[in-house]
C-alpha cells in the first residue's frame, strides 16, 4: 500500500481486519499537515463509523448542515434524514484525522511504515512512454523501491495499492494519465481565528468573485473548526477560460475581503499563509486496475465533480479495493481484482457523468449567475441541490443520475435557449 491518507488507510484497515497481511508506506510521520477543507460530510462519517473511528472524534466540531450564501441571500440547510447516512457532519483537520484512521488500521493488524517514501514501482515490464497513449491496464507491479532515512530497499508485494494522492508519483511511473477533457479543480485554503469558530453550520458562498468583481466558476467556504479557528478557502474549476492565468492568492484575498467583517478575518487573525493544490475529478485518471495493482482515492481522479469532495470517496474506494483484493487473494486472481473497477462504476459512473456535465454548464458565469439566483429563491430547490451535490440521493426512490437529469431539465426552463443542449454527451 503506497500512502496512508484516507484511501490507503481505509483499504489497509478493511484488509487487515479480514486477516490479510498488509504493509503501508507513508512518506510523512503522523500527525502531519495536509491541505484540505477539513469538512466531513455524512457520507464520510458513515465510513468512519463503520471503521470504528467515529468514537475518536468526540472532541471534534459537529455541525448540522450547510449555510448557502449567494447574491445577497442566505439559506440554512440541514443535512437530510437518510436511511444510510447520519444527519450531521464533523469538521476536523487532516492533521488530526488521518493519524486516527492510520492508527485504526494499525490496531487491526496492518503494518504502517511512517517516514518511508515510495520512490518508484518495481515493474515487470515498464509502460512505453514513447507512445503517449493511455494504457488499457496497469503493468504488473511487484512492489516499490522505498527510502527510510538514508537507506533504500525494495519492498515486494503480491498486490500493490496506489494511494499516494492527486499528484501520484507511483501512479505516473505506472502510466496513469489524466483525461484533460474532464474538469480539474484548483483550491486554496488557510486558517483564521474567529469568534464564530463553533457555529453549527459550514458556510458556502456560491457567487465567488475575483478582484474585479466578476463571478468565477467555483465557490468559497468557511468551515468552523470549534477550536478557535475557521478553515477559509476558495475553489476554482478548470472549465473557466481564465484558469491558466488566474491568481488564486488574489482570488482568496478578494473572498476574505468580502466576508472578513462578518467573520473577523483579517491580517491579525490569519494563522499563516494559505496552501493549495489541484484536484483531478470525476474518474478522470486511468487506468485504475492491472493484473495485481489498483489505484484508489485522489490518485485515481475519484473526487466528486459536483463539490470537490475527496475524503468520502477515498474511504469508499479504499473499501471497494479491499473487497476486490480479498477476492483475488482467495483465489480469484486478476479477474477478481478487475471487479474493483466494476464496483467503482456501479457506485459513481452515472453520478459523476452528470456531475461533469453540471461543471461544464456552470463554467459560463452568466449561467452560473442564473442558476444560483434562481435556486437561492427556493429552499426546496437548494435542499435538493444539497442532496445531489453531497451524493446523498440513494435510496430516496431515484438514482442520482435521474435526479441530476431532472435538475438540468428544470434549469433549461429558466435559462437562455441552447445553454443545456449537449452538456450530457460525454
Amino acid at each position: 500500500m503506497v500512502g496512508a491518507g484516507p484511501s490507503g488507510a481505509a483499504c489497509a484497515y478493511w484488509l487487515a481486519d479480514a486477516g490479510w497481511d498488509v504493509a503501508v508506506v507513508e512518506k510523512k510521520h503522523f500527525p502531519r499537515e495536509k491541505t484540505c477543507g477539513d469538512g466531513l460530510t455524512p457520507r464520510s462519517v458513515r465510513q468512519l463509523a463503520d471503521m470504528g473511528v467515529e468514537e475518536s472524534l468526540a472532541g471534534a466540531h459537529r455541525y448540522g448542515g450547510l449555510r448557502s450564501v449567494g447574491f445577497g441571500r442566505s439559506l440554512e440547510l440541514t443535512w437530510p434524514a437518510h436511511p444510510d447516512f447520519p444527519n450531521y457532519g464533523y469538521t476536523v483537520t487532516r492533521h488530526d484525522l488521518d493519524g486516527l484512521v492510520a492508527e485504526r488500521a494499525l490496531k487491526a493488524g496492518a503494518t504502517v511504515l511512517q517516514g518511508t517514501e515510495a520512490l518508484e514501482p518495481i515493474l515487470e515490464s515498464p509502460p512505453d512512454e514513447a507512445t503517449g497513449e493511455e494504457l488499457d491496464a496497469l503493468p504488473v507491479c511487484n512492489g516499490a523501491v522505498v527510502r527510510e532515512g538514508a537507506k533504500t530497499r525494495q519492498l515486494r508485494a503480491r498486490y500493490v495499492v496506489v494511494a499516494d494522492g492527486a499528484n501520484s508519483r507511483v501512479g505516473r511511473a505506472l502510466g496513469l494519465v489524466r483525461d484533460r477533457a474532464y474538469p480539474q479543480g484548483m483550491a486554496l485554503r488557510g486558517y483564521y481565528r474567529s469568534e464564530r469558530h463553533d457555529e453549527p453550520w459550514i458556510e458556502s458562498h456560491l457567487d465567488i468573485r475575483d478582484a474585479n468583481g466578476d463571478i468565477v466558476p467555483g465557490y468559497g467556504w468557511i468551515f468552523p473548526l470549534g477550536d478557535g479557528r475557521v478553515n477559509v478557502g476558495v475553489g476554482l474549476l478548470s472549465t473557466d477560460r481564465r484558469w491558466r492565468g488566474v491568481n488564486t492568492t488574489k482570488l482568496m484575498e478578494a473572498f476574505v475581503a468580502g466576508v472578513g467583517a462578518s467573520w473577523g478575518l483579517n491580517e491579525a487573525t490569519c494563522c499563516g499563509p494559505p496552501t493549495g493544490g489541484r484536484l483531478p475529478m470525476g474518474m478522470s485518471v486511468g487506468p485504475r486496475v492491472g493484473p495485481n495493482t489498483v489505484v484508489i482515492g485522489d490518485a485515481g481522479g475519484l473526487i466528486n465533480p459536483f463539490n470537490g469532495e475527496g475524503i468520502a470517496y477515498g474511504y469508499e474506494t479504499g473499501r471497494f479495493a479491499a473487497a476486490s483484493l480479498a477476492e483475488a487473494l482467495n483465489g480469484g486472481g486478476a479477474d477478481a481484482l478487475a471487479s474493483y473497477e466494476e464496483r467503482i462504476r456501479d457506485a459513481y459512473a452515472e453520478y459523476y457523468r452528470v456531475g461533469r456535465a453540471f461543471v461544464r454548464l456552470v463554467s459560463n458565469p452568466a449561467v452560473m449567475r442564473a442558476c444560483v439566483s434562481v435556486g437561492m429563491r427556493s429552499e426546496a430547490i437548494m435542499n435538493q441541490l444539497l442532496r445531489i451535490m453531497a451524493n446523498l440521493m440513494r435510496p430516496d426512490g431515484h438514482g442520482a443520475a435521474e435526479v441530476g437529469y431532472s435538475a438540468l431539465v428544470a434549469l433549461a426552463k429558466v435559462l437562455p435557449p441552447g445553454i443545456i443542449e449537449g452538456t450530457l454527451t460525454r
